[in-house]
This record gives C-alpha cells, structure tokens and sequence, in this order.
C-alpha cells in the first residue's frame, strides 16, 4: 500500500509505455525484443513478460538519491511480494533499469563493479533487519541479498555482455530481482527443481553459443550465491572475495 502524497517508485509493466521518458521506452522496447524470443533461456521471465505483470523501478542517477529512489521501489516490491500466491502465472520480476548517465561503465567488470556498490548501499539503507536465517558472511551457503526482511536473488545484465548475450537485456545496466523463495519453489535442490534449472542451462549454452558459466550453482547445495549475481564472459570460476559486506543499516 503506498502512503497517501507519495509517488510510487515502482511502475507496472502496463503503464511504462505511458512514461514520457524515452529511455523508458528504450527499456521496454530491448526487454521486450529478448524476452519474446522463443530461445531466450529463463523461462519464468519470458512467462512474467507475456503475462504483462513484470514491475520496473527506473533510476536516474547513481548517486544517493538514486539509491533511495531505488530503496523505496524495492520496498514496494517486497510488500507486494510477501502476498504471492505461490502460482508461477503470478511470479513477477522487478526488473530495475538504470538511465546510461547513471553509470560510468564500459566493461561486463565496471558494470558488476557498480552493481555491488548500489546492493551495498541498499544495505545500508535497509528498513528491516537482516533475517536470521540468512548468512551474513559471502562464503555462506545461506547467503543471500536481503532487503526489507526478505531474502532476494539479483541477475546484473549489462549491454557489455557479448559472449553472455543471455545477461545482456538491451542497451542499459539492469538488475532483475526475485524473492529467494519462488526459485527454491520452482527450481530448487529437488528432483522437480533441478530437472527445471537443467533445462534452463541447456537453454543458456545454446542461446548464448558456448557453454555456461562455471558460476552458476545451486543455492544450498554447493553454490555460493553471489557469484551468480554476475556472471565473467569468459569461463573463469574464481573463488576470489565478495564485493558485498555485512555491515547492518547505517541510518
């Protein structure tokens, strides 16, 4: 519910096509172009934008103000979350695109590289605490972005992305988020979820023409989150340090 004289941060898939933004439109439009695609690898994404319930928080500059911009969209987007019926048909992305005078970035690293730096300061920023349940330390198996008291998967796409043409959605830095628990629900460490993850990475080999990245793993069974968040182009696992650290809001 958004609080009466304030605008809402974050736009239904429906009403960006009334922004008077061109970028806007230019996200819609690159989303769009990958997500009708018959080959493109995530299915639920492709579903979520067929279905028009895909939702968008727009940031236009990669400052402070930004990320509070950001903050709040998210915080709607966790609101809404928590009511999920737990239908795939009603499983939507938030989907957050960052204008190109946002970042200054030329390379798939300076991309991730400001990524991590707007996670980190959502973090800081964050209204609810850590959930115990999640590790707070990178090297944690349980170690999951969290915000607003729920735990998130976050997919950076950047238009640097040749040779991972399945991270690149267009011609602006995008951050897909999902609540942790619908990929545990759909394709988690069950026989069910692992045959639904298969059939996605095989997608993604031939999509992107060369074989998946090392770095994807499975949440709570080997894998380490975070080096899912983004992916190198190359096929180069490196167990190297996470740029994220656990601090607890800094309000």
């Amino acid at each position: 519910m958004s609080t009466p004289g304030i605008a809402m941060a974050m736009i239904h898939q429906g009403n960006v096509g009334d922004s008077s933004e061109a970028w806007h439109l230019d996200v819609l439009g690159g989303l769009g172009s990958r997500l009708t695609d018959p080959g493109f690898p995530c299915v639920f994404s492709r579903n979520a934008f067929r279905k028009n319930i895909v939702k968008f928080v727009f940031v236009e500059d990669g400052g402070k103000a930004g990320v509070r911009h950001l903050g709040q969209g998210l915080k709607e987007y966790v609101d809404l979350s928590r009511n999920w019926d737990g239908r795939l048909d009603t499983a939507d992305p938030l989907v957050v695109a960052f204008s190109k005078e946002a970042v200054e970035a030329d390379s798939v690293e300076g991309y991730q590289e400001f990524g991590w730096r707007i996670l980190q300061e959502l973090h800081e920023i964050d209204p609810a605490p850590w959930p115990e349940e999640v590790g707070k330390e990178f090297d944690s198996e349980s170690w999951s972005m969290c915000f607003n008291g729920m735990p998130l998967f976050c997919n950076m796409s950047s238009p640097a992305h040749r040779v991972r043409r399945s991270r690149n959605l267009g011609e602006h830095f995008i951050i897909v988020i999902n609540p942790r628990e619908r990929f545990d629900i759909f394709a988690g460490d069950t026989p069910s979820g692992r045959k639904v993850r298969s059939n996605i990475r095989n997608r993604i080999d031939r999509y992107d023409g060369s074989p998946r990245s090392p770095q994807l793993g499975s949440y709570g069974a080997g894998g380490l989150e975070w080096e899912q968040y983004g992916l190198a182009e190359e096929n180069e696992r490196t167990r190297g340090r996470c740029p994220f650290e656990f601090r607890g809001p800094l309000r």
